[in-house]
This record gives structure tokens, C-alpha cells and sequence, in this order.
């Protein structure tokens, strides 16, 4: 379910809507599944969803700010359903954008794959970690460290954490089959370097540049790991 309002906010943000209106769009795609944000109330987090535009790293928080045409605008979603939690997230561009921003998107979403790929029993988390960092940095851009990925499926954020970048601990956490984990690397275009702002919630990049985000929920099977939030898989309105 969260892959797939995931993928209607993407396809309903154009130029001119105000982010307060993407989120109210996505509280209406959820509602209209039988789901309930995982994010509002969440630490007292006052939206839906979290959308970070351009500079903003995540945790971004909905306004009467309009998106505009070439604008980056990171779509992060999380969903409650029969007492499970779906979390995906997505930097989508409005209407088109430089050659720089879509190559941002680009590695960062690579590198994604790159890490659900190390997904499988008896590899560790850091071999999740060093296949993301290892591609963003070949790629001239930087992870930030600040935010990491994690376990999910009961509660928001679990055990393991899993961070984009080697830690340098000798004893990362083992995989096993049945662990569901948050794979989400966040990239930026400068420096790793961020900060948040006073409101307490929005992230954003120190240098100003541009940042991009995606994520994905994955299960560890005895094999190929199973990326449970792809926005491709049927879902059905309201299960019984």
C-alpha cells in the first residue's frame, strides 16, 4: 500500500500545488486504502507524509510553499496497515530538471538497488552500507550520515539500524531471513555536511546544494531479497 500511494503522489505533483496539498492528497490515497500514516503524530510530527524539496534532505514539513518547475521534491511515505508499517520514499521531479539533478537522482536511486541487492542471509549490514557509499562516492557525490535506514514492521524504526556508509564497527549485525528492513540512501549533490532548521524537523544540506532520497522496505528471504513497498504490485482497496 505504501508503494502504491507512493506512486500516485508522484504521478499527481505538478508546478503550482503547494506541498500542503500533496499532503493532503496522500492523507486522502490512504485513508481511501483503509491504512493510516505512520508519520503523523509520530514525535509529534504534524504531517502525513514528509516532503523535502531541493535542498531538503528529509523530514520536510508541508506548507503553502509551492513547488515550481524544475524543483526536486522528496516524497517520503509511511503506512499502518493491520498493524505492520510500509515505508518508501522517492525524489520526483516537477515537470523536468538539469542535467546535474537528474544525474543526483539517478546514482542515488542506483545505489539503492545496489544495497537491496546485498540483502540476503549471511551478508551483514555493512555490505548494504559499503555497495551504497562505495557507488554515490565514485559518482562525485556524498552520503549523509547524520540518517540512516532500519528496521521496520511493527514499530517506525527497529533494530538493525542501516546506515549508507561503513561505520567502521567490526561487528555489524548479521542478516537472517524474516527481517524486514528500510534501505534509503540520502545524497547529496556538495558536501555530506547538513543541518536542521528551526522548526525542528526539516533537514537540509549546509552548502545549499541539491539533496535526493529513496527508499525502499525489504524482506530477507533464504534467497533473493523481496522488496515488499514496489509501487508496481497490485494492491487492493480496503482487505478485508
Amino acid at each position: 500500500m505504501a508503494g502504491k500511494v507512493l506512486d500516485e503522489i508522484a504521478a499527481f505533483i505538478k508546478p503550482g500545488l503547494t506541498t500542503l496539498e500533496i499532503d493532503h492528497f496522500a492523507a486522502e490515497r490512504i485513508k481511501s486504502y483503509g491504512g493510516k500514516s505512520a508519520f503523523l503524530g509520530y514525535h509529534k510530527f504534524p504531517c502525513h507524509t514528509c516532503l523535502s524539496v531541493n535542498d531538503e534532505v528529509v523530514h520536510g514539513i508541508a506548507s503553502e510553499r509551492q513547488v515550481k518547475f524544475g524543483d526536486l521534491v522528496s516524497v517520503d511515505v509511511g503506512v499502518t496497515l493491520n498493524g505492520f508499517i510500509g515505508d518508501t520514499a522517492r525524489t520526483v521531479v516537477v515537470g523536468g530538471c538539469n542535467v546535474v539533478a537528474q544525474r543526483l537522482l539517478d546514482v542515488t536511486e542506483q545505489s539503492l538497488y545496489l544495497g537491496i541487492a546485498q540483502a540476503k542471509p549471511g551478508n551483514r549490514v555493512l555490505d548494504i552500507s559499503t555497495a551504497v557509499q562505495q557507488y554515490v562516492e565514485e559518482n562525485g557525490f556524498s552520503v549523509v550520515r547524520e540518517f540512516v535506514g532500519h528496521g521496520v514492521g511493527r514499530s517506525m524504526h527497529e533494530e538493525p539500524q542501516v546506515p549508507n556508509f561503513d561505520e567502521g564497527k567490526k561487528n555489524s549485525p548479521k542478516l537472517k531471513p524474516g527481517m524486514t528492513i528500510a534501505i534509503e540512501p540520502m545524497v547529496n549533490a556538495g558536501r555530506a555536511d547538513i543541518k536542521i532548521l528551526k522548526d525542528g524537523w526539516t533537514v537540509v544540506t549546509q552548502d545549499g546544494s541539491l539533496s535526493a532520497h529513496f527508499e525502499h522496505t525489504v524482506l530477507v528471504t533464504d534467497g533473493e531479497p523481496e522488496i515488499l513497498t514496489w509501487a508496481k504490485m497490485p494492491f487492493a482497496s480496503k482487505p478485508a
